[in-house]
């Protein structure tokens, strides 16, 4: 049986992982598959893994950035100076056990899930096995970070971004021996029903870091709130900008219908997905949207900034939603009321939202890989 081996950063919470965690399980049949973490932040996987993946953790731990500023903000110089210390040696530990790995790995195939990774890979990889570096973020017309992109796939045999727009961007670009393919990702839930969407329930789920955009969440929220009280809104994720979302919801006097609920499992969120009626996304840059698929797998249509490029390729503006154009908070404010407060439109485009996730089952994305991948491996 050939060897798989995905390099990863971490196995914890994101939509990197969960992508991450779909493809292991979906080639576990037919593969050995090997996870290799540069980071082993949780104890164990935070998404479900078959016990024949194999895990190999390189750093017992992770970065200690909260442990840092936390001692820059109480101006305490000895501990700033220890956590700077530790810092330096996490990061050098990071590159240094990743190349280690890269150099002694026999795989067949060997799969990077992040640019700086692909970058260790194409430089220090030696042996036969054929190379796939997938890209995850989006460049928001970053021209360094294309170069950087690039410059990293000399040595690389696929490059495979996870939305069709990313891999039509990168096409035009991508010289040399390296081809371009569509990585495509899955939803690996599709309930037997939609959701009923009776109430006015709001949620949005995510990292609570600034390119997610919550604060500007509340502000919509807010907006919204004040036409209609009835209007909940569910955040589900954590995050170093908890502390100002916080504040927020309190000085907009907003604790009483925004619920935080932290970090949850996948079963938490279906319970939670199946309670709502409406999925908002302000997100800074998105390069696929995959929580919003998992929305639509519920029959809940999304309305989101046009700034998430990815979710332009998930929502239809109009259709299973709606695509606001330049940040506009009072748009996005008078869409939700909109559907919210037109029951026949919001099942309508719940509906169209839901065909949509069809379109990206566990099952069909599966047949999908393995195709590719046997296609490659032949």
């Amino acid at each position: 049986m050939k060897k798989i081996t995905i390099l990863c950063l971490h196995l914890g919470y994101g939509g990197i992982e969960v992508a991450i965690s779909n493809l292991a399980n979906m080639l576990i049949d037919n593969y050995d598959v090997e996870i290799v973490s540069n980071y082993n932040i949780y104890g164990k996987p935070f998404y479900k893994l078959d016990d024949r993946i194999k895990i190999k953790y390189l750093y017992n731990g992770g970065p200690n950035k909260k442990e840092f500023k936390s001692a820059l903000k109480k101006l305490n110089i000895f501990k700033v100076i220890k956590e700077g210390f530790k810092s330096i040696k996490i990061l050098y530990l990071k590159k240094k056990l990743m190349i280690n790995y890269i150099k002694e790995c026999d795989s067949d195939l060997i799969i990077s899930t992040r640019v700086e990774i692909t970058e260790l890979l194409n430089k220090y990889y030696k042996g036969n096995g054929i190379l796939i570096s997938q890209e995850h973020a989006h460049h928001n017309n970053n021209q360094k970070y294309i170069d950087r992109v690039l410059k990293s796939l000399t040595n690389i045999d696929y490059f495979m971004p996870v939305s069709r727009k990313l891999t039509k961007f990168y096409e035009k670009k991508v010289k040399g021996k390296t081809k371009v393919l569509y990585s495509p990702l899955c939803v690996d839930y599709i309930p037997e029903k939609e959701s009923k969407k009776e109430n006015k329930n709001i949620v949005s789920i995510g990292r609570l870091s600034h390119e997610k955009g919550f604060l500007d969440l509340i502000d919509v929220f807010s907006l919204i709130n004040k036409e209609d009280s009835e209007c909940i809104l569910h955040i589900i994720g954590d995050g170093e900008e908890k502390t100002k979302i916080e504040e927020k919801i309190n000085e907009l006097n907003l604790k009483d219908n925004v619920i935080l609920y932290g970090y949850k499992d996948k079963e938490f969120i279906r319970e939670k997905l199946n309670d709502m009626s409406l999925y908002l996304m302000t997100s800074y840059e998105e390069s696929f949207g995959l929580v919003l698929l998992e929305a639509a797998a519920f029959g809940i249509p999304a309305i989101a900034f046009s700034s998430a490029e990815g979710a332009t390729e998930i929502i239809k503006d109009d259709v299973s939603g709606y695509i606001i154009n330049n940040r506009n908070k009072e748009e996005m404010k008078e869409k939700a009321l909109e559907l919210l407060n037109d029951k026949q439109k919001l099942a309508l485009f719940g509906h169209e939202a839901r065909l949509n996730a069809e379109d990206y089952s566990y099952d069909s994305v599966k047949e999908k890989w393995l195709s590719i991948i046997n296609d490659i491996l032949n």
